[in-house]
């Protein structure tokens, strides 16, 4: 097959928000077409009515565009389509492959419960598989709307190629009478995947392998319609670090739930990539253009991928740290907007944040980490433990190292890095305190936490007025201990 023929689909359902496996099918698809220079189809099955959830589209649209997985046609509605899967149904109907079934759901649940109690797998008992024309004239005339069924082979087997797993074959006595039309007259996901895979001129279709059961079906369709199928490939399954099922206690599972967290869509992209593919045995950071250049089915496994909510942090964390100064100060205003406590003063001043942002770049593993880590440069009062300013020496000691740091603070004229550095690395020794100790000491009184940027440039940053503020409100706080 030449690489302009190559057509893929991405065909999500809207009875629910896209999540990683949703998305990760999605990018997959993605990357083989634009591998190969082929297509990229949106397509939006949304026959399933009763199951449909407001908002879910258009959550589907801003995840792809969010990772810039551009579509070359679409998207399609299958709602839209609904006359081209009843034409397909009456000529199954009247040609045999199909038949109509006037069973109610009330009998199809006893007929499920009791298969269930006698441990036998629940299908369609295909009681109306044989009705007469008479026997479905009475049916029509008592007013039962019928549902349309496949007459699935009753003896043999179905086999195909799937690109990942090879051959894969089911036996033809295992599979039901499955529906093709529903008495509302939308298609099943069946009929209307086979029609628009078609009619399309779908060439691959790359999809979970929670859908390989489905292929047998499908297969018999394309043969009952003399149509000829795509290529499939079953793509792994993604289960949390337990090798549990993904489920949200694994962390969050709307994609866009990671952009609200910070995540970085070239990270995700990265990320997800490598559920369930590899360049090699060591290659983790991928760019965009490398993974599209390198992207085939055959580095696809078999086995199922490991989500791990930790590594993707740690990718993201990577591409943040690859960012200018200027474009994480970019990235990380939404956060720091949206984040920092309310009696923070808005609008933010970007001439301040921009001053901050490269103190804390290395230690932001997402940019919600952001707001988190850069609160104390725009509070005004800290909200602290005052035991973390006695904890590694005596309140006696403690007081005298914060009062000496006045005395020697005050009459600094040049406030900066230097200077304050200048003034203080020479005082521990004076004090006879380790600068560890002595700056620990100094950073909780500034920040109100143990762990912080740079502490000379931090306090640069928060300027001297603001510092001396923080170093008398710490000796308060350890004079009130006492």
């Amino acid at each position: 097959m030449s690489h302009s023929e190559i057509r893929v689909r991405f065909a999500p359902s809207p009875t629910g928000y896209p999540h990683l496996g949703n998305i990760r099918t999605a990018l997959f698809n993605w990357l083989f077409a634009r591998h190969h220079g082929g297509k990229f189809i949106l397509r939006i099955e949304d026959t399933d009515v009763t199951r449909k959830v407001e908002g879910a589209v258009e959550n589907i649209i801003d995840s792809l565009n969010w990772l810039g997985l551009d579509w070359d046609e679409g998207p399609y509605f299958q709602s839209q389509r609904l006359p081209l899967y009843q034409e397909i149904v009456r000529k199954l109907v009247n040609q045999g492959p199909a038949y109509l079934c006037y069973c109610s759901p009330h009998r199809l649940e006893e007929m499920r419960r009791e298969q269930i109690r006698r441990k036998q797998p629940p299908k369609y008992d295909r009681r109306c598989r044989e009705l007469t024309v008479q026997q479905r004239a009475q049916l029509e005339a008592s007013g039962v709307t019928p549902v349309v069924r496949f007459k699935t082979p009753l003896e043999g087997e179905t086999s195909f190629h799937d690109l990942i797993r090879a051959k894969v074959t089911f036996q033809n006595d295992t599979l039901d009478d499955f529906i093709l039309l529903k008495s509302d007259s939308y298609p099943t996901y069946h009929l209307a995947n086979v029609v628009d895979d078609h009619l399309m001129v779908i060439s691959h279709v790359l999809r979970a392998d929670e859908w390989l059961s489905s292929t047998p079906r499908h297969i018999l369709l394309y043969q009952a319609l003399d149509w000829q199928p795509p290529q499939f490939a079953h793509l792994p399954m993604i289960l949390g670090p337990d090798r549990a099922k993904l489920s949200k206690r694994h962390g969050a599972t709307n994609i866009i739930e990671y952009q609200r967290q910070g995540i970085l869509p070239e990270a995700m992209i990265n990320f997800l990539s490598l559920l369930g593919w590899s360049l090699d045995d060591k290659t983790e950071l991928l760019s965009r253009e490398e993974l599209v250049k390198h992207f085939t089915l055959e580095r696809v496994g078999k086995t199922a991928a490991i989500f791990d909510k930790d590594k993707l942090e740690w990718m993201n964390g990577v591409y943040l740290r690859r960012l200018t100064p200027e474009q994480f100060a970019s990235q990380a205003i939404p956060f720091l907007q949206r984040d920092l406590p309310s009696s923070v003063k808005r609008p933010l001043d970007d001439t301040y944040i921009s001053i901050i942002m490269p103190l804390i770049q290395e230690r932001a593993r997402t940019l919600a980490d952001v707001p988190h880590l850069v609160d104390f440069f725009f509070l005004d009062e800290l909200e602290y433990d005052q035991s973390l300013l006695i904890k590694a020496m005596d309140a006696v000691s403690a007081t005298k190292a914060i009062e000496t740091s006045l005395e020697r603070l005050k009459p600094l004229e040049a406030w900066n890095a230097v200077s304050v550095e200048n003034i203080l690395r020479p005082l521990a020794t004076e004090l006879g305190l380790t600068t560890s100790k002595f700056f620990g000491l100094l950073r909780v009184a500034i920040t109100g936490r143990t762990a912080s940027p740079p502490l000379f440039q931090t306090m640069a940053t928060l300027d001297k007025q603001r510092c001396l503020k923080r170093l008398n409100k710490a000796l308060q706080k350890i004079k009130e201990q006492k």
